[in-house]
């Protein structure tokens, strides 16, 4: 799974799976669930994500995982 914010546009994709997305289906407002070809759900797509979603308040909790990675994206001056 990954999470990824793409600030120039305020998207933030929830990608539950490397499979392609072959069809979306937009399940409320600003809020699409892409599907591979086998009508399973590969990830979500979240429009204009900071007025959906508070990141200062992000909790994770009670996974089942052995390790995390984190990757944070570096500028170059």
């Amino acid at each position: 799974m990954k999470l990824k914010y793409i600030k120039d546009t305020d998207t933030f994709y929830i990608i539950l799976s490397d499979k392609k997305s072959i069809e979306s289906d937009e399940i409320t407002d600003g809020v699409v669930a892409d599907f591979d070809s086998d009508g399973n759900l590969v990830g979500f797509e979240i429009l204009a994500a900071k007025g959906k979603i508070n990141f200062h308040d992000l909790l994770i909790d009670s996974l089942p995982f052995e390790n995390m990675n984190f990757m944070r994206e570096t500028t170059t001056p």
